[in-house]
């Protein structure tokens, strides 16, 4: 499916954006009218398609690798927790 408006506007806006921070969640509502946790929820499934990725394959390798590093910590703190026997 291709890429629609809001789409590119979304991995327009975050390659114009590569930190996180206050300004950043003022600027999405205000450029894009969404808020901050819809903007993400909706960037993140964006950076699964192919469709993001042949659109800006620099960004988009970018975020993954982002977001599968921080999915290998957050199991790797988990796996270190030490089990309750009950």
């Amino acid at each position: 499916m291709p890429l629609t408006p809001r789409d590119r506007a979304i991995l327009d806006f975050e390659s114009g954006w590569p930190r996180h921070g206050p300004v950043k969640e003022e600027a999405i509502h205000a450029h894009l009218g969404l808020s901050p946790a819809r903007y993400y929820q909706l960037l993140g499934r964006l950076i699964d398609t192919p469709e993001a990725l042949e659109y800006d394959p620099m960004m988009i390798s970018r975020l993954r690798r982002i977001r599968d590093a921080r999915e290998q910590a957050r199991r790797a703190r988990v796996s270190m927790r030490p089990h309750v026997a009950r």
